[in-house]
């Protein structure tokens, strides 16, 4: 491969092609609709209604982490109260529980589709009604790397229980369970519009609601709850947390090529599938029968430990200086290249080797309940997720990533082997 190569990004929305965006954008602008309102995003709002079905509503937010904010809120969760949500995710889908003054309950994984695992969920409502008096307050499922989880039994256990159920499909946009939409199963479903996302309206994220008055009431919420005077007046706190008719009008272009962006990912999957079947010990990750119809956000793939990769000898022994993965520019200094819970060297050294060809991987999500922030948390756990931490590996899957790209990519992962 030549020296001039492009870098080969994990996962990047692009733009349609014909460039729908940018008139948009252009007629947000011409009408002067630069605000958290408009035209676009009431558009938008309606593309993503009749995208997801089941006739649901759809409020368009600043991003995914308000929309799970906003749905823990209108499920009436407080200072005091429990929320089991997945432990196998990104913190934008626990975060929110601490802002409310609750705390997170963590339930791990399946070992097949490394979503929630519904006997631990039932175990931890049943242990938490017996230690605290009280059922915990909502159920956060989570569709990881657009994985579904098992829509019917985390519902019937929920409805068993009498516990609205938030959907996080944050990464599981146009991801299915027996062929209907993710985020309409529960009282509320997430969706995440950020740069590197299914589509994208460069930020954002939005609600699915029940109904009308659902979706107005988080409207509420999210224009600073504001009362319907002629002047300012709240009766609750609200949040500065709608979606700009600028970002709207980017996801009303990117709407018009949603379809054949999951399609794109369905094929690089297969693609990864195909020419990976023949190296000893990588695996990858498939969805575990045809009830999981997956977007395949990302690709990942397991390392067994007893696979030797190149400089492995050299890895973890010097400290980061840059964060790996997410918004350039972010990060915490650290003192220790190590931590007490982190991906095997076999991983790290593999990550590092696709780096030095310009291509960018990154681990797996660590679990939540061995972050450090939730060292107190309660957490209901079967070693799943710390273990599929230690060897996964999330591997570029977005439009930009030619056929090309994965056969480079897959080279060069057999370059690696050593």
């Amino acid at each position: 491969m030549s020296e001039e190569r492009k870098t080969i990004y994990l996962c990047l929305a692009h733009m349609s092609e014909k460039g729908l965006e940018q008139k948009y954008v252009k007629e947000a602008f011409d009408t002067n609709w630069v605000v958290p309102l408009g035209p676009n995003v009431n558009a938008f709002e309606k593309d993503l209604e009749n995208f997801v079905g089941e006739n649901k509503k759809v409020v368009a937010l600043s991003a995914g982490t308000a929309a799970v904010h906003l749905a823990l809120l209108a499920c009436g969760v407080g200072p005091g109260d429990e929320v089991c949500v997945q432990s196998f995710t990104f913190c934008a889908s626990s975060h929110p529980i601490t802002y409310l003054g609750a705390t997170p309950v963590f339930i791990d994984s399946e070992k097949d589709s490394w979503n929630m695992d519904p006997d631990l969920l039932e175990e931890a409502i049943r242990d938490r009604i017996g230690k605290t008096g009280k059922k915990p307050k909502a159920i956060v499922p989570v569709a990881l790397y657009g994985m579904p989880y098992d829509c019917d039994r985390i519902m019937k256990i929920a409805d068993k229980y009498d516990i609205p159920v938030i959907e996080d499909t944050a990464e599981g946009f146009g991801s299915r369970w027996k062929g209907r939409v993710l985020g309409t199963f529960g009282k509320f479903g997430v969706l995440s519009f950020n740069g590197n996302k299914m589509i994208t309206t460069s930020g954002g994220g939005a609600l699915i609601c029940a109904d009308d008055e659902s979706k107005n009431n988080i409207m509420w919420y999210a224009t600073q709850a504001r009362d319907a005077y002629p002047y300012y007046q709240h009766s609750a706190i609200g949040y500065n947390y709608r979606l700009s008719n600028i970002c709207a009008g980017i996801g009303r272009g990117q709407m018009t090529v949603a379809n054949d962006h999951i399609a794109h990912h369905k094929h690089v999957q297969r693609l990864y599938e195909e020419f990976l079947s023949d190296i000893p010990g990588i695996k990858v990750h498939k969805a575990p029968n045809a009830d999981y119809d997956a977007n395949f956000w990302l690709c990942t793939i397991t390392i067994d430990p007893s696979v030797r990769i190149k400089g492995q000898e050299n890895a973890y022994k010097t400290v980061i200086k840059n964060a790996v993965g997410g918004a350039a520019g972010v990060i915490h200094a650290v003192d220790s290249p190590v931590t007490d819970c982190q991906p095997n060297e076999n991983v790290e050294a593999l990550r590092v080797f696709l780096l030095d060809h310009k291509i960018e991987s990154r681990p797996v999500w660590k679990p939540m309940h061995k972050q450090p922030v939730y060292k107190n948390a309660p957490a209901y756990v079967n070693g799943v997720s710390e273990s599929i931490f230690k060897i996964g590996m999330c591997l570029p899957a977005g439009p930009y990533v030619s056929d090309d790209d994965v056969r480079y990519i897959v080279d060069t992962i057999k370059e690696s082997v050593g």
